[in-house]
């Protein structure tokens, strides 16, 4: 692990009013951690900034010193690339601000999820939410983002509006529609650009939905599984379904369908008759809900846990898929989660991903606690993809450490972001999760 000499950490301490953490620091080792403990990560230093002109100075010393900058406000995404970079943490840069009549936001960097949905939800609006309200906005828009509302409204990236970014040289600016190129990379480019210090986003209507979760036992995984299937090939854009196969340790495997409905509960009811002449569920959350409540449904964990994960865009879920799927245990998975996507999603998109045209997502997650869990979740993971009928490409806020922007974005997208990482950072200052080298 590289240490900065005393006359630079001296200087680094003078220049920024936020926290600064160096290894031998008594927190250092906690404050470092991402957000997946599987993944080391050392870096130099750990800078809480404590406002966007501390990002600003920050820069300003990584750039005279020739020391990257990986930014990460909360961790979630982190593949080990902040070694011997200076770790910018933007959990402090958390203003939250809604303007109802032109129905748009303008956050901090270090926003979470959940916390723009309460506040939106006061003015009967809502952004996009992910499955999980921990994770941060930014940090999900910058990946391009894929929300519970993406059928509706397409990806997170796509509500982009404005941003306030500090450049490599430590300069600080607005991006918006008079700088098409930036606000391009910005939605969903990955980050490597510019270190974003705040965002203006483009809110939606609706204080509440109607979703849930329904829970079976996986003796019924078959008949749940089609039943999913077959309500996802006539589903409207407004409702979103999710296809879960779990197997926690110490309980048996269990099968769910989770959904929300931007629209009335009996309407929804309607289009999820299928699921009424299946057996009855072990649990059905299902309720009208605050927008606010979203991340209950999942129930991820809000806490940082090791996990191992690798995620495939399906062109297809069809009879072959379905066995593929149910006819072994997912175990050592814990979770394999089927989202379904098109509708806005497979729309033009002014962003590096482009139209998401594959019509679901798979998510393979296991948890591994020794090296030989490490290679027997792989082996998994790999059985199953080689399996289902996968496109080769993912959505880069899924992409796992071992996996690279090669296996996201088109060749054309790439290319344009390796001339702008070029034009605006010479110096490779700023260091995102996954690199823009070749």
């Amino acid at each position: 692990m590289t240490t900065l000499p005393q006359t630079a950490l001296d200087r680094l301490r003078s220049v920024v009013r936020g926290q600064v953490w160096v290894p031998g620091d008594d927190d250092f080792a906690h404050v470092r951690r991402p957000w997946n403990l599987a993944i080391e990560q050392s870096p130099c230093a750990v800078v809480e900034a404590a406002d966007s002109g501390d990002v600003a100075s920050l820069v300003q010393f990584a750039a005279a010193h020739n020391i990257p900058v990986a930014t990460q406000p909360s961790g979630h995404g982190a593949t080990g690339r902040a070694k011997d970079a200076i770790l910018l943490r933007t959990t402090r840069l958390d203003d939250i601000n809604i303007d109802p009549v032109t129905m748009t936001a303008r956050i901090g960097a270090g926003v979470r999820s959940g916390d723009l949905q309460r506040r939106a939800a006061e003015h009967g609006l809502t952004a996009l939410p992910g499955s999980s309200p921990v994770v941060t906005v930014t940090g999900a828009a910058l990946g391009g983002g894929l929300s519970w509302f993406g059928r509706a409204f397409g990806w997170i990236a796509d509500s982009i509006q404005a941003a306030e970014v500090v450049m490599a040289d430590g300069t600080a600016r607005r991006v918006d529609t008079t700088e098409d190129e930036l606000l391009w990379a910005l939605r969903g480019g990955g980050g490597e650009l510019a270190i974003v210090t705040s965002l203006e986003l483009r809110l939606r209507p609706a204080s509440t939905v109607f979703g849930g979760r329904q829970l079976w036992s996986a003796v019924h995984a078959l008949e749940v599984a089609d039943a999913y299937r077959r309500m996802t090939t006539s589903a409207p854009d407004a409702l979103t379904l999710w296809l879960e196969f779990l197997h926690f340790p110490g309980s048996d495997p269990m099968v769910a369908i989770d959904s929300t409905f931007l629209g009335d509960e009996h309407e929804a009811r309607d289009l999820m008759q299928l699921t009424a002449s299946l057996p009855a569920p072990m649990v059905d959350s299902r309720a009208v809900m605050s927008v606010a409540e979203l991340g209950q449904i999942t129930a991820e964990p809000t806490d940082p846990a090791p996990g191992q994960s690798r995620a495939e865009l399906l062109t297809a879920l069809d009879g072959d898929a379905i066995a593929a799927l149910v006819n072994e245990p997912i175990a050592p998975l814990m979770t394999a989660q089927i989202r379904h996507l098109g509708a806005a999603l497979a729309q033009p998109s002014d962003s590096p991903h482009g139209p998401l045209t594959e019509p679901y997502a798979i998510y393979m997650f296991g948890a591994p606690r020794t090296p030989e869990d490490v290679v027997s979740i792989t082996g998994k993971q790999s059985d199953l993809a080689a399996a289902l009928p996968i496109s080769g490409r993912k959505p880069i806020s899924f992409l796992n450490p071992s996996e690279g922007l090669s296996d996201a974005l088109p060749a054309a997208s790439l290319q344009r972001l390796r001339r702008l990482k070029a034009q605006h950072d010479p110096q490779a200052i700023i260091r995102s999760n996954f690199p823009l080298s070749n």
